[in-house]
């Protein structure tokens, strides 16, 4: 409850910024609560403790965002109320990622082990996989793979935000995590390079494209949470019912727009960083 209270959904929409750091104090809170209480899965627990802590925040930020898109007819103006939600998202992710891969570079080696077991894993899959930003001959064919597997992460966002409100913030604190150790990884190779270089060269890298990608995550989120809400109010025959499908089936929109840009950035920019 002490966490839970620390800023309200109004505050935090209205000083976004704010989240980032809140964002790597609810993270770094809870791998210090999964290496000493639940060291064996401390993979998990620190995502399960991390999403766990951000869902009164999220699904008030929701419900504001369901009002907004009952009361406000006007699309330029409903689309700048939402992009202070998605700023709110995206400092909160990001300060999830910050705070993953510092714990990463900087925690002993057997801790790193163990905290980042399952996301190590992970990317030693992706990594031992094909490389789909290889040859420009099957550069094209990396944007549709891309675009396929990251399509089927955006509708798991939307179903898990419909049917549990807050459901996506789960995938998307695990998608930070794999995140961060990749940073932190690449940090840690390049560290004779120096440590700020380093750092901003594994963000930079890693970041160009996964801006874009996770606001389309969040957007989808963010979607399927209002219908989920407004399903709730039973309000299916009204027309504010119905002005909320129509926000969310732009949001949706929206989010598949910015999975183009992402997987383009992926394929073509971020392997010449």
């Amino acid at each position: 409850m002490v966490l839970e209270g620390l800023i309200k959904p109004f505050k935090a929409e209205k000083r976004p910024l704010e989240m980032f750091f809140i964002g790597i104090l609810f993270s770094s809170i809870a791998i210090l609560l999964s290496i000493f209480v639940f060291a064996p899965y401390s993979s998990i627990v620190s995502i399960a403790l991390t999403a766990m802590v951000c869902v009164p925040l999220i699904y008030g930020i929701i419900k504001m965002e369901e009002r907004k898109s009952m009361e406000i007819k006007k699309e330029s103006l409903l689309v700048k109320e939402h992009g202070r939600a998605m700023m709110f998202f995206l400092l909160l992710f990001l300060g999830f990622v910050v705070s993953f891969a510092l714990w990463y570079i900087f925690l002993p080696e057997a801790y790193v082990a163990e905290v980042f077991n399952v996301q190590t894993e992970t990317l030693s899959s992706v990594w031992s996989s094909s490389d789909i930003t290889g040859a420009a001959v099957n550069q094209t064919d990396g944007v549709f793979d891309l675009l396929r597997h990251n399509i089927k992460v955006l509708f798991f966002c939307l179903i898990f935000a419909f049917f549990y409100g807050f459901g996506a913030i789960f995938i998307l604190t695990w998608n930070a995590s794999v995140i961060g150790a990749a940073v932190g990884d690449m940090v840690r190779s390049t560290m004779h390079t120096g440590f700020i270089s380093s750092i901003s060269a594994g963000l930079l890298r890693y970041m160009i494209h996964g801006i874009p990608e996770i606001i389309a995550y969040f957007t989808a989120g963010l979607a399927g949470g209002i219908i989920s809400i407004a399903v709730i109010n039973h309000d299916f025959k009204s027309e504010k019912f119905k002005n909320v499908l129509k926000d969310s089936l732009d949001l949706v929109v929206v989010s598949l727009a910015l999975l183009v840009v992402a997987a383009f950035l992926e394929v073509f920019v971020s392997p010449l960083l």
